[in-house]
């Protein structure tokens, strides 16, 4: 009852103030001030943040829905990643700031041009860098959008911003970043997915809807099927009452909801064909967020050879055992 209420705030919230129109114009350039600052005001910022911390004390299971609920909304703001952060920063001592905090890892060596999901929109920038995490102003750096209408960012601070005191954590960074984006996937996976269902009983050919077709019905199967699939890898990761996911959990939820992207947005534009590309038209905001989010944190290339490279170091009699031992004891 608890998840829903708080799915339920969110909702009510996104429906309000995260519209398509307010999401087009933020990728645009235009200011976030007034969505952050509805985001801020709710308290979901504060989801993960021990309750003695001042937060709400709950833990990944929780927040599941409210992760998986940013993509389903295409937020173009880095609300879990804050989340997160603030979890982090609380645990070890430290202030959080107000404002949108994105998440980065970089080597200890890297000192320029550092790619951070939400970087053209975040106030602050949590990096992981040699076995230590910092955070940066983001106003401090300077910035290379990626491409046309992106949040995200590739970031280079001067030596002074990056000189400044870190705290040492034996987190990885990535992997949990990989376990938000893994949920904003199933999330924005099932938007996607419903917007095509929606126009292909809508759209109509030869006297009926396209959706009665067998060759629109398979694909619209398939989309399922890797959507469904998604979904339930994500919540494995988050499947445990602690703020931190297990980073093999995290490696399998974001490969699975990696590969089931590309699958998915390709099905998705195949049933529309041109006017899922058209400015005007939402699938867009959706599939563009796919394809960014698939390749951030590692795309599932990078993450399947994680799990491949734990299951020959495990001393597992076969990948069964592998997985019984590895992964379901550690996402529980």
């Amino acid at each position: 009852m608890e998840d829903n209420l708080l799915l339920d705030a969110l909702e009510t919230l996104l429906k309000d103030k995260a519209t398509p129109a307010v999401v087009r114009a933020i990728e645009g350039g235009g200011s976030a001030a007034a969505l952050w600052s509805a985001l801020e005001e709710s308290g979901f910022c504060d989801t993960l943040v021990a309750e003695a911390e001042g937060g709400a004390g709950l833990g990944l299971a929780a927040a599941f829905p409210l992760v998986e609920a940013c993509g389903r909304y295409a937020l173009p703001l880095p609300l879990a990643q804050t989340m997160v952060a603030r979890a982090l920063l609380a645990r070890a001592g430290e202030r959080s700031p107000t404002g949108a905090i994105a998440l980065a890892c970089a080597k200890e060596d890297a000192t320029a041009d550092i790619p951070v999901s939400y970087g053209a929109v975040a106030t602050w920038v949590l990096l992981a860098r040699g076995g230590a995490l910092q955070l940066l102003d983001a106003k401090a750096a300077k910035k290379t959008i990626v491409d046309d209408r992106s949040v995200d960012a590739r970031m280079t601070w001067p030596a002074s911003a990056l000189a400044q005191p870190r705290f040492a954590s034996d987190v990885d960074l990535r992997a949990i970043e990989a376990a938000l984006l893994a949920a904003q996937l199933a999330g924005a996976m099932r938007q996607v997915f419903a917007l095509t269902l929606q126009y292909a009983n809508d759209r109509k050919q030869f006297g009926r809807s396209i959706g009665k077709f067998q060759a629109i019905q398979h694909q619209l199967s398939v989309m399922a099927e890797h959507t469904a699939a998604a979904h339930m890898a994500a919540r494995m990761a988050f499947a445990t009452e602690a703020q931190l996911p297990q980073p093999l959990a995290c490696a399998v939820a974001k490969a699975r909801a990696s590969e089931a992207t590309a699958i998915v947005a390709a099905g998705a534009h195949a049933i529309h064909a041109a006017i899922g590309i058209t400015a005007e038209y939402d699938l867009q905001l959706y599939t563009r967020r796919l394809h960014a989010w698939r390749a951030a944190a590692g795309s599932e290339s990078y993450w399947n050879a994680r799990i491949g490279r734990a299951l020959l170091a495990s001393s597992a009699a076969n990948v069964v055992d592998f997985v019984r031992q590895e992964m379901a004891a550690k996402a529980h």
